[in-house]
């Protein structure tokens, strides 16, 4: 069996762990992997930036404790709709060990659910990580197979980028009897028109991002949660980018969660609609935004 080395070289890592808003960082021929996504800090005048697994029926998480809100089934964007203080956490490019499980260990502290839309190269390194993901309650989407820029493929690449992705995915989490959910994030958020139209024929969910929490930065995990925390008042309601591959993430995120309780937010949970991938969800119907 080849070691997890093997899987994910340093050059695996550079390639497939870019950055959803910047490209990789380059690295020195000697040098050890990094996880970082850029290199600089972010500016102190930075404007702000402007949608699992499919769960069983009998899975359907019941919203617990003061920051969980409401169940939202989707179908199309068009049904992502978000009151005053409402958010939804979504992290990229996972799922890593050592880091993932200790973002659901926060999760779960508060009662509280998630999209992780994981890179396929990454499931098939660690198909028990992403299955741990999907039965806490979590949702899982897919975001290609080795983190390529999109916008800078051919369409039949891209698809067969966006394609692998949703198998490797789907490959890690059948053990468990889940499939992922039909909802897909660009890469470095670099979009096509006709690449969005192409997975809205296929009744797949592009999960947009308001708030970029630029985790990616090399900052420490106390600016990066006074950055997060500030984006999201500034904004109000909108759906979080984080990514479960950093360290920093992972430590800034309790104290986060306890900001946003303590000034009365909600983090909404996104699940497939009715329909979505053929599996019925039971639970209660979604509700419209306050």
């Amino acid at each position: 069996m080849r070691s997890v080395a093997c899987v994910l070289s340093s050059a695996l890592l550079a390639a497939i762990l870019a950055g959803c808003a910047n490209g990789p960082t380059k690295l020195a021929g000697s040098a050890p992997p990094t996880l970082a996504f850029a290199a600089e800090e972010p500016r102190a005048d930075e404007q702000l930036a402007p949608q699992a697994a499919m769960l069983r029926p009998d899975q359907l998480p019941i919203p617990v404790g003061g920051l969980a809100g409401r169940t939202i089934r989707v179908e199309r964007v068009s049904d992502i709709r978000l009151g005053p203080r409402e958010i939804v956490l979504t992290f990229d490019d996972g799922p890593m060990p050592g880091k993932t499980e200790k973002i659901l260990r926060a999760l779960d502290d508060y009662g509280v659910k998630a999209t992780f839309l994981m890179v396929g190269q990454m499931a098939n390194a660690y198909p028990a990580i992403a299955r741990k993901v999907a039965e806490r309650g979590h949702t899982v989407g897919t975001h290609t197979q080795n983190h390529s820029n999109l916008a800078s493929l051919g369409s039949a690449s891209a698809m067969a980028q966006i394609l692998a992705g949703q198998n490797s995915v789907a490959a890690a989490l059948k053990p468990a009897g889940l499939r992922p959910a039909p909802f897909f994030r660009f890469p470095y958020l670099a979009e096509t028109a006709a690449l969005r139209a192409s997975l809205a024929a296929r009744n797949v969910v592009v999960i947009d991002a308001d708030i970029d929490s630029k985790d990616y930065f090399k900052s420490g995990s106390e600016p990066l949660r006074a950055r997060a925390l500030s984006r999201i008042t500034a904004r109000s309601s909108g759906i979080v980018l984080f990514h479960d591959i950093h360290a920093r993430t992972v430590a800034m995120l309790p104290g986060l969660l306890a900001d946003l309780k303590a000034r009365g937010y909600k983090v909404v949970h996104l699940v497939p609609g009715r329909g979505g991938g053929g599996l019925l969800l039971a639970g209660a119907p979604a509700e419209p935004p306050a």
